[in-house]
């Protein structure tokens, strides 16, 4: 039985969205701007359901724009690799469940910016599924760099938009709301598309969604194993097909700081600002599985890190860590799972911003 972990990267190792941050270092407004366009990613991902659309497909409507305001792939590179936040602990977690059992990052962030991520902390590119990027490679007219510079301003006089509690279909949306997504689903689908610069559109395929469900199905026929037998860390909207794969094979799927969508599918919640935690549940499920650890977590204090075969090294972390109490992790279940998604999603913002925190 060969047990493997793998883990998104953005959330559960590091406090960056990377993505994000480009944008709001690139673009006038661009905090607000990407926070707009992100919100759209969640209705048409959760809501509309466009076919042939998925989760973090933002990484890939915002190049046009990052693209007429000038980034390059060595500056993204450049930028990236300057502005890394580690979780606390996550190289030394890391590195610990990669000596014990196969690991692997599958990531929505740009290469650039993993890549640097893997350099930094020692880990393995090879074992890193990430958004390949190539942005030199497009041109842009200068025309194109004007009007592209007029939709953005367009875009942030739009509503921030927020999905009305179990909203099904657009119908359930105000009429501003709708609107919103009409304007945004021409310039995106029609507009943009007709330009030189608009085939990035078709090219770039971010690593969200079903394309995180496809890169999990390769590790495990790479290594020989099955999904009942893998671990999955995850905090977010892009995360959420993977858990539901995981979770449906009998495998065991991790919210660490995990946002509602995050919550919504995920088996257990882990809510901590240092990466230790998961490295414990690694090492419990890498030696009894998914049963160890759901029995470790029912019993969740210091004694039953030693009792359910916690290594010795991990519980002396954990314990100079935290001498009193350990950080918070919890069984969702349906009774439980609308307050664990507000304190997570109150928790994920406590840790990463926000800006940030508040993003699918």
């Amino acid at each position: 039985m060969k047990r493997v972990f793998i883990t998104d990267l953005e959330g559960p190792i590091s406090k960056n969205d990377n993505a994000f941050e480009i944008t709001a270092h690139t673009i006038p407004q661009g905090e607000g701007f990407f926070t707009i366009i992100s919100r759209y990613d969640d209705v048409l991902a959760d809501v509309v359901k466009k076919p042939g659309y998925k989760a973090g497909d933002t990484l890939k409507l915002i190049l046009p724009f990052l693209k007429a305001y000038g980034e390059t792939n060595e500056s993204i590179k450049k930028y990236s690799a300057e502005h890394i936040l580690l979780i606390a602990g996550a190289k030394k977690a890391l590195q610990s469940i990669n000596s014990a059992m196969p690991s692997y990052i599958v990531s929505t962030s740009y290469e650039q910016y993993v890549h640097a991520l893997c350099e930094l902390i020692g880990f393995p590119k090879k074992n890193a599924y990430c958004t390949k990027l190539d942005l030199d490679k497009y041109s842009i007219s200068p025309s194109e760099i004007t009007r592209l510079k007029e939709v953005k301003e367009e875009i942030l006089q739009m509503p921030v938009i927020e999905i009305p509690k179990g909203a099904k279909s657009l119908n359930d949306f105000p009429p501003e709301l709708r609107e919103a997504v009409k304007r945004l689903d021409e310039i995106f689908w029609s507009e943009i598309p007709m330009t030189t610069v608009g085939r990035i559109l078709e090219e770039v395929n971010p690593v969200g969604g079903f394309e995180k469900v496809n890169s999990v199905q390769d590790i495990i026929e790479k290594i020989g194993t099955g999904l009942a037998d893998v671990m999955y860390v995850g905090d977010s909207i892009t995360d959420a097909p993977v858990f539901q794969n995981v979770r449906a094979s009998g495998g065991l799927t991790v919210s660490f700081n995990g946002n509602a969508y995050a919550i919504r599918e995920a088996e257990i919640a882990v809510m901590s600002e240092n990466a230790v935690v998961t490295a414990i549940l690694a090492d419990v499920f890498n030696k009894s599985g998914k049963e160890g650890v759901l029995g470790l977590v029912k019993e969740w204090d210091s004694t039953a890190l030693k009792r359910f075969g916690a290594e010795e090294s991990l519980y002396q972390w954990a314990s100079e860590l935290y001498p009193q109490r350990l950080p918070a992790v919890e069984i969702i279940t349906d009774e439980n799972r609308n307050i664990l998604s507000e304190k997570s999603s109150a928790f994920r913002k406590s840790v990463r911003g926000v800006g940030i925190g508040a993003l699918g």
